[in-house]
């Protein structure tokens, strides 16, 4: 039977190979929508409204172009399990479609797992909470190791380790994350921090960026190592503020008679110029 993924790159070589494994049966058909039931391991939990309205409208004029990945389901005669193609089910669905082309598999649960996840990181479809909850899937109900996590998808075993770290962050950075609300990259500087939640919420209050973040972890880390006994609550506030805002390390020392050094220590010329842009701007 002719592979029906073969000549279509979107999916990639990974999920193509894997249909066209020598163990796996495919044919091709029509389906009711009806008959089709979620899959449990589905990765993606998140669609973009804007997307899955552009597909819905590409599907009332020109069809499904690539079918939908299904297997017979376990325990419900007639029915058959989503394996990839849950975005084009629900574009399908938004366009008043009854029917869809499949291709149906015989694959057993590790497989339609392997089916699931290759098609959308290939596609760059999960976000990276999906994409790391996945590979804990492999690994904890299908005994895969991160090598061969890195091996089967095709990534460093080093991108498969970090991406997983992502899992140890508080579940409500874990939201924020899946969400799209802080990015991979500040996400990355917050792991394993005490106070990563408020850092977060400043994040996102402020709009930092990744650098104005490290910027801001580097100032508090380095202040804390240091101990300013001498200095009363007022000063330590007013000198954290300050650091807070321009995201660059403030030492404020004032002494007994109100006299005294304010420094800011940058690091580059970048830090430099936007410092000078700053009191430009304000005084």
């Amino acid at each position: 039977m002719i592979n029906p993924f073969k000549s279509k790159k979107g999916l990639g070589r990974g999920l193509s190979s894997l249909i066209g494994d020598s163990d796996v049966k495919t044919q091709n058909d029509k389906v009711s929508i009806s008959s089709i039931v979620p899959n449990k391991n589905q990765p993606r939990k998140l669609f973009e409204k804007e997307a899955l309205n552009e597909l819905t409208n590409s599907i009332k004029e020109r069809g499904i172009i690539l079918p939908l990945v299904v297997r017979k389901s376990v325990g419900q005669d007639e029915k058959y399990e989503l394996i990839a193609g849950e975005r084009r089910l629900q574009a399908a669905q938004s366009a008043g479609l009854h029917e869809v082309p499949v291709v149906i598999i015989e694959a057993d649960n590790l497989k339609s797992l392997e089916l699931a996840i290759i098609e959308n990181v290939q596609r760059k479809d999960l976000n990276v909470i999906e994409e790391a909850e996945s590979y804990q899937n492999l690994i904890e109900n299908f005994d895969y190791d991160q090598d061969m996590v890195s091996k089967f998808i095709g990534k460093s075993r080093s991108h498969i380790s970090n991406t997983l770290r992502l899992l140890s962050l508080p579940e409500k950075l874990i939201v924020m994350l899946r969400n799209g609300e802080i990015s991979q990259g500040h996400a990355k500087i917050l792991i394993g921090l005490e106070n990563a939640i408020l850092l977060a919420e400043k994040i996102v209050k402020k709009k930092l960026s990744v650098r104005q973040t490290e910027s801001l972890v580097r100032v508090l880390k380095s202040d804390k190592k240091i101990q300013y006994k001498s200095k009363d609550p007022n000063t330590l506030s007013t000198q954290n503020s300050l650091a807070e805002k321009i995201g660059m390390r403030v030492v404020l020392n004032n002494k007994k008679n109100n006299s005294g050094s304010l420094t800011i220590e940058y690091k580059g010329l970048e830090q430099l110029d936007r410092l000078i842009k700053i009191i430009k701007e304000n005084y």
